[in-house]
């Protein structure tokens, strides 16, 4: 059984992203944007796997406080070298630093993600992992590339769809989700939606088990012989 257009909750993204916005219109062209004020967690005593879905999952948590009764997305993505995480830098000077690190090895993009409906408590996080190989860098290249794009909002100071040209030569390969590079890994958020949508339908409010027996007139009792 599939839940009906009027019990499908509302599907609210926590984020301002708009790659993950355009991203995610390639499955849902209906949905609302209401970025989330949650502040993101740092603890390197965390694996970049950890920490995206911590910080998610209280992504999603903030804004499913305001809006119980809507479906919300939360997402988190950060880049690491082995131990080495890298979320947004502060300064150009720290992006043109991350991009020296990163440039002639094989690091890693994590996205976490987390669905939340609050009204039935249900919840589900996940995550996704791509392998991402660049070629060596010198950091002339670097700076021309940073004076191509802001690298001040991208997690490893880095887009892999922006200004692809100045980037994508520099890019050896890609093992994995490309849309997770992005920011939002649809193949695997397609499948854990669908499934987290048809979890709703099958709840008891949604199929009637809690509706009472229907009743019956009472029988006229027999006269024993």
């Amino acid at each position: 059984m599939t839940i009906s257009a009027m019990e499908t909750p509302t599907l609210i993204l926590a984020s301002a992203s708009p790659r993950r916005a355009e991203l995610l219109r390639q499955l849902r062209p209906r949905f609302e944007v209401v970025p989330s004020d949650a502040a993101e967690v740092h603890d390197e005593n965390l694996s970049a796997v950890e920490l995206a879905q911590v910080n998610a999952y209280r992504k999603a948590r903030a804004v499913s406080k305001k809006f119980p009764d809507a479906l919300i997305l939360g997402v988190d993505t950060l880049v690491s070298l082995g131990r080495k995480l890298f979320g947004k830098p502060r300064t150009l000077d720290e992006a043109h630093g991350m991009l020296l690190l990163l440039q002639g090895q094989t690091h890693q993009v994590t996205t976490g993600v987390c669905l939340i409906y609050l009204r039935d408590h249900r919840q589900k996080t996940f995550y996704e992992q791509t392998d991402v190989k660049f070629r060596p860098l010198t950091l002339s290249q670097i700076r021309r590339y940073h004076q191509l794009v802001n690298p001040l909002d991208k997690a490893g100071a880095y887009a892999i769809q922006e200004h692809a040209g100045a980037l994508v030569e520099s890019v050896e390969s890609i093992s994995g989700s490309f849309s997770n590079v992005v920011g939002l890994p649809l193949e695997r958020l397609r499948v854990e939606l669908d499934a987290f949508l048809a979890g709703l339908a099958a709840r008891p409010t949604a199929i009637g088990l809690h509706r009472p027996p229907p009743m019956r007139k009472p029988e006229p009792p027999r006269l024993g012989l």
